[in-house]
């Protein structure tokens, strides 16, 4: 006993620890995971650290016979119920596996329709929860999600003017109105969706100026100005492109601008619940976009196309250049008209010259 005491105080002074703390510290490893092993000069010390450790256990040089004998005749009671699924079970670091060494008493396996099921309303927890915003002030949320009623409206009602396109085209007929009316109202909404998406964007790019005028995580200056500026001169150009491209750009300026304000919400520059809240309205325009896009996709070859700004501004560069080609031909006779007239003046002039010097 002596000589073990020694050994394991020796031990302890090469490690420079008490047994108190190598006590602590056996306890806290041996919670760990079953799986992990520890060097063979670790264990020796903490075995003899343990035996060391406890000075007030009696000293043991024989067998107890008897004891032995009682507790090799006394009978175990089978308790069944208290055998379950959890019982034959260990739980580490939120896992679950089975007792080192013993295989689980019971299996159960679970149908692997069931498992699916779990894992579909699992996403749909998490999506549920995503577009929650319980975090978001009750204001914004209901200014937010208003502010995306024109973009559902616009929508829908390009893909109902589409449907009616293609009904008048397939049986000669609409089902709610006609072709030319259908058409026409496309027209009115086309450049309604493209001018509110053009504000839109450069209403989200001021928020940040509005930010950094109260200070909201400090002052960041320019590359905090910077976004507004950016958002607003990448949204505007935009009005002067067809249909197609504007939305497809918009598209791209919405994406844009929700990594930014991501980012700026990571970064404390926004509120934390921004992020959230900017992925919700995005993914709801971005969809919204995609669905306009998709209407009138087909029908692209059976309505005229309305003309953008910038056809209407050639077109009117055309009509000019006609005018003035116009003007100057006008202009070119009037001065040969002029030349005429003068020349027979002239002529007349000589001619009576001519008749007064016959007579002398």
């Amino acid at each position: 006993m002596a000589f073990l005491r020694s050994a394991a105080s020796r031990s302890l002074r090469t490690l420079n620890v008490t047994p108190s703390v190598t006590r602590s510290a056996a306890l806290k490893q041996s919670q760990l995971c079953t799986f992990t092993r520890r060097p063979q000069a670790v264990r020796q010390v903490l075995a003899l650290t343990r035996w060391a450790s406890t000075i007030d256990r009696p000293h043991v040089d024989s067998i107890d016979v008897k004891a032995e004998e009682e507790a090799h005749n006394r009978r175990i009671r089978p308790t069944p119920e208290l055998v379950s699924t959890q019982s034959t079970t260990r739980v580490y670091n939120n896992e679950v596996g089975e007792r080192s060494g013993k295989p689980t008493t019971k299996v159960v396996k679970e149908d692997e329709d069931t498992e699916m099921l779990a894992g579909v309303k699992g996403d749909l927890k998490t999506i549920a929860e995503t577009f929650s915003m319980k975090d978001v002030p009750h204001e914004a949320y209901v200014v937010g999600m208003a502010g995306v009623l024109p973009y559902l409206a616009t929508s829908a009602s390009t893909v109902l003017c589409a449907y009616e396109i293609n009904h008048a085209a397939e049986h000669g007929t609409g089902l709610f109105m006609d072709e030319k009316t259908a058409e026409m109202a496309l027209h009115i909404i086309e450049p309604l969706q493209v001018g509110y998406g053009a504000v839109i964007i450069s209403f989200l790019g001021a928020i940040h100026w509005g930010l950094e005028f109260s200070g909201f995580g400090g002052t960041h200056g320019y590359r905090r100005y910077a976004i507004g500026i950016i958002g607003t001169g990448l949204a505007w150009p935009t009005l002067l492109l067809g249909v197609e491209y504007a939305l497809i750009s918009q598209f791209l300026i919405f994406n844009f601008l929700y990594y930014t304000d991501s980012r700026a919400s990571r970064r404390g520059w926004a509120p934390r619940w921004y992020g959230v809240y900017r992925f919700v309205l995005t993914f709801i325009v971005g969809g919204s976009i995609m669905v306009s896009l998709i209407g009138r996709g087909q029908i692209v070859d059976k309505i005229d196309n309305l003309p953008s700004p910038v056809d209407r501004i050639r077109s009117i560069r055309a009509a000019q250049e006609e005018e003035l080609g116009n003007e100057e031909e006008a202009r070119r006779r009037y001065l040969g008209s002029e030349d005429d007239e003068e020349g027979e003046e002239e002529e007349g002039e000589e001619g009576e010259e001519e008749g007064g010097e016959d007579d002398e």
